[in-house]
């Protein structure tokens, strides 16, 4: 494969050399205008690892499950699943092609940034910025732990304040756990891929082996119109199957997360977006026989989600008994501590590389590195507290709480295809130039995923933005598009009364890492 010659839109200072090659990592980051921070220490298996570690196969089906299992019925956790994973596939090359020619940890934020003329990039680096995901998925965490308790232990009462409690507690410990050295963080990171990936097949083996044939549904319980059983209360049944969406789509997202590591990523070019690509491959493929096995093996529909309000949990403690169920368990919420300890990696990045662009009003306090880990240990606890303060909000206000946390898959969907749209929008601008990296669709490959993704997209937002239940009240509104669009507005708001003080989209950091340079050389000389 041949290489193009790599050149960024911006003007870079006299001594970069701007036909540079994408097998030399700091020379490629430094044609986007940034010199390295970071340790290389991702392999290929920890950088594909993460992404599948990102996307939390088991756990995060494990804390969705009961939407559409309980809205559409059966049939819909089964077909929202395919549908939504194949449609997915398409958003997941789309981004995988840009984090290819941006390999950079500001992701997406850069990237966006990028693909607009020099007047618009520091209102569409602001927007885009993000930071979201930790925080819903660590509560999910601490949820699914009082599941397991409840199991075992029917007599214990579980209170928001043993929720809230567990989640904070989780959340410092990711904090602490993210502060280690990239190295070690690479080495941890190499097993998560092993015990997600393995554990869902050990529960779909386990699943039909205790499951006679007597009590399996037949094929038109699980494919057919068997399985379709509307209790929404007044939606239509195609709306209420629809519903089901939201399992495949909250799974199968976050994929720009492995962008966020590609100043940690050995050949990030060429490792990251192939390791978004396989983990959507996979996840999409597995995550379907997982639901397929569920719905399989799951009994009567009356008696879910059971006591402990996880649907999954109950379908396992039924068919292979509470021992068996609690142990499996244990490595279904160690999938979900490791989605939330990827996710807080890649988070903390985001909040850095903003920083370090001068996004916010902290004179790039959070974009430094901590010299003795090589890490940004400013941006990861900032991260963990602004991860806490929803689940605060749930002892106050559950309703509000649930709202942040539903905002999470439309922020996250919106945001990757602003870019994808910005790159088509903007193609040929003679001040924006997209260079391909070595993973590039081509021709009306390229398109036919870009424009896929994009309508797809606009598509789920509107259905993730209806609520699940009629008739609809306060307590079960559905607050998620309105959050969406007062934290956008909020954060356009402090763009043009303050933000726009300070923050002019990306900027290179060569200069002043290389006079850095420059003094420290004169000290030693000294």
């Amino acid at each position: 494969m041949s290489f193009n010659e790599k050149k960024d839109s911006v003007e870079y200072p006299s001594h970069v050399d701007t036909a540079l090659v994408y097998d030399d990592d700091d020379a490629a980051l430094a044609a986007l205008g940034y010199k390295g921070s970071f340790a290389r220490e991702f392999t290929n298996l920890g950088t594909i690892s993460f992404a599948f570690s990102i996307m939390g196969l088991c756990s995060s089906i494990a804390t969705t499950f009961n939407t559409p299992l309980l809205s559409g019925g059966p049939a819909s956790a089964v077909w929202c699943w395919i549908l939504g994973a194949c449609m997915c596939c398409t958003l997941g090359a789309s981004i995988a092609e840009i984090v290819s020619a941006f390999p950079t940890c500001g992701g997406l934020y850069t990237a966006s940034a990028q693909l607009v003329p020099p007047k618009r990039r520091a209102i569409v680096g602001w927007v885009v910025g993000q930071v979201a995901g930790v925080s819903s998925t660590e509560f999910g965490l601490s949820n699914m732990i009082w599941a397991a308790v409840v199991i075992a232990r029917p007599d214990v009462e579980i209170t928001q304040g043993k929720v809230v409690g567990l989640f904070v507690g989780l959340l410092i410990f990711h904090g602490l756990l993210n502060s280690l050295a990239t190295r070690h963080l690479a080495r941890f990171t190499v097993g998560f891929v092993f015990v997600n990936l393995g554990t869902t097949i050990i529960i779909i083996i386990v699943l039909l082996a205790t499951t006679g044939k007597a009590n399996m549904h037949p094929a038109s319980y699980v494919f057919g119109s068997g399985g379709i059983d509307n209790q929404t209360g007044g939606w239509n049944t195609g709306l209420a199957f629809l519903f089901g969406l939201l399992s495949v789509q909250w799974t199968m997202t976050d994929y720009d997360a492995t962008a966020h590591i590609s100043e940690e990523v050995r050949r990030a070019a060429y490792a990251a977006p192939a390791a978004i690509f396989i983990a959507v491959i996979g996840t999409g493929s597995l995550g379907w026989l997982l639901n397929i096995a569920l719905v399989l093996c799951s009994g009567d529909l009356a008696d879910l989600p059971g006591p402990s309000g996880s649907a999954f949990l109950a379908i396992m403690n039924m068919r292979m008994g509470t021992a068996a169920a609690l142990f499996l368990w244990t490595f279904v919420c160690l999938t979900a501590f490791f989605v939330v300890q990827t996710a807080l990696q890649a988070c903390s990045r985001t909040v850095f590389a903003f920083s370090r662009d001068h996004g916010l009003p902290d004179r790039g306090y959070f974009g430094s590195i901590t010299n003795w880990t090589r890490t940004p240990l400013p941006a990861v606890w900032l991260s963990v507290f602004l991860s806490i303060i929803p689940g605060l909000l749930d002892l106050a206000s559950p309703i509000a709480a649930n709202a942040i946390f539903s905002l999470t898959a439309i922020a996250l969907d919106l945001s990757y295809i602003i870019p994808i749209f910005l790159r088509r929008l903007y193609r040929n601008h003679p001040e924006v130039v997209f260079k391909p990296g070595p993973f590039y669709m081509p021709g009306l490959l390229g398109w036919a995923a870009n424009i896929t993704c994009i309508t797809w997209t606009c598509f789920v937002v509107v259905i993730f933005s209806i609520p699940t239940l009629k008739p609809v009240t306060a307590q079960n509104m559905n607050y998620a598009s309105v959050i969406t669009v007062g934290v956008i507005s909020c954060s356009l708001v402090w763009y043009f009364f303050g933000g726009r003080k300070h923050y002019h989209g990306p900027v290179s950091n060569l200069d002043k890492t290389s006079s850095e340079g420059s003094v420290q050389e004169d000290n030693k000389s000294a």
